[in-house]
């Protein structure tokens, strides 16, 4: 019988902040993870952080703290590890809310694909390594009510109290199979993002269903995403709870001019109740409005378009014999510089993929070979 976890130590207030930044400045390495309410609300946001120290397991409010400064130096300090699972969401939230960069992390979900491990979610790395059973009901908890119930914060600290020993089994593994340079090399490149992205497309342009309409067709489908995301921003719920996009989709290709015509795409009586005459009205908006012009962004050149595929190739067939997933071998951002340089020396090379010399050097003669090879 497992002896039962203290309480962790909950967070709400600037003094209690101050405290812990304090406490964890003083650590080698942090377990983190973060919870959002992105299936609650039309603007999701962090709803808490938990941290664990092998001391103590740490729940932070920051729907009472807006301003976590205090913990801007701790993510940022180089001589302090963060351990995540699956880190790349967490990088984007605590970008977003609170302008904070992570440096030094350590991703045991990447870690696990390195190794190529096949189940590599948190619930089976505990239940593999620990026995540790993780009661996947409350993932998709709203974590931005308040207060958060009693099984709802233990599950939340689970996701970081064992994150430490998981870490140090990973660790080991990977120094003994020599894959830890590139392990360092992969969380190094993460790091990196702290969760930017960008793009040049609006998003319904973006919706692969989309990609066959007109242009008065998307000037309807402009309108109607317009509406619907007007709708949830009043309601404070997820675009997707108040229309999905395979009926903006459909309306945009339909026109529908009546309720009836509504009824007939599939939406349902309830929907047609709630939001028919807003929706034939964002219909007739967009009926009236001057056809649109999709952005298109430039076509890559064939010869851009055969090393690329030259590259895809190579990078299945050295994943599969490393056993992992592709991307572990060539991440998709390397492949594309690669594919635009195309480099010719490992020089050259380093320059496409930089900070990556255990893969230039275990893959680099490999590459440019394949961009080499005609199709």
């Amino acid at each position: 019988m497992m002896t039962p976890l203290p309480p962790p130590v909950w967070i709400a207030t600037p003094e209690a902040l101050a405290r812990l930044a304090s406490d964890l400045s003083h650590q080698p390495r942090l377990a983190v993870d973060t919870e959002s309410n992105s299936l609650h609300a039309y603007r999701e946001r962090v709803c808490l952080l938990q941290f664990s120290t092998p001391q103590a397991d740490y729940l932070l409010d920051p729907l009472a703290l807006e301003d976590l400064s205090p913990l801007a130096g701790l993510f940022a300090n180089p001589a302090i590890e963060k351990v995540f699972h699956a880190v790349e969401y967490d990088l984007i939230g605590l970008r977003r809310d609170h302008g904070i960069q992570i440096v030094n992390l350590f991703d045991t979900m990447q870690a696990a694909r390195i190794l190529g491990y096949k189940r590599v979610g948190l619930d089976g790395l505990l239940s593999e390594k620990f026995g540790i059973q993780l009661d996947k009901r409350y993932q998709k908890a709203d974590w931005g009510r308040r207060p958060l119930p009693p099984d709802l914060l233990n599950y939340a600290r689970l996701d970081t109290h064992y994150l430490l020993d998981l870490r140090d089994l990973l660790q080991a593994e990977l120094a003994a199979r020599g894959l830890w340079p590139l392990a360092l090399e992969e969380f190094a490149r993460l790091a990196l993002g702290n969760g930017n992205a960008r793009s040049e497309e609006t998003p319904w342009q973006k919706l692969g269903r989309a990609h066959h309409l007109d242009g008065q067709q998307l000037a309807v489908m402009q309108e109607v995403w317009a509406w619907r995301e007007g709708r949830a921003r009043s309601l404070d719920r997820p675009v997707f709870k108040i229309l999905g996009e395979k009926w903006l989709v459909a309306l945009a290709q339909h026109m529908p001019s009546r309720l009836e015509d509504l009824s007939r795409l599939g939406l349902t009586p309830r929907q047609v109740r709630a939001y028919g005459r807003d929706l034939l009205a964002a219909v007739e908006r967009g009926r009236r409005a001057a056809p649109l012009q999709r952005t298109r962004l430039p076509r890559p050149g064939q010869t851009y378009l055969d090393r690329l595929d030259s590259l895809s190739e190579w990078r299945k067939q050295a994943a599969r014999k490393m056993g992992v997933d592709s991307d572990i071998v060539l991440p998709r951002p390397f492949m594309y510089a690669i594919a635009e340089r195309a480099p010719k020396t490992l020089d050259e090379l380093a320059e496409a993929m930089p900070n990556a010399p255990w893969r230039i050097e275990r893959f680099g003669t490999e590459i440019l070979a394949a961009i080499r090879r005609k199709k």
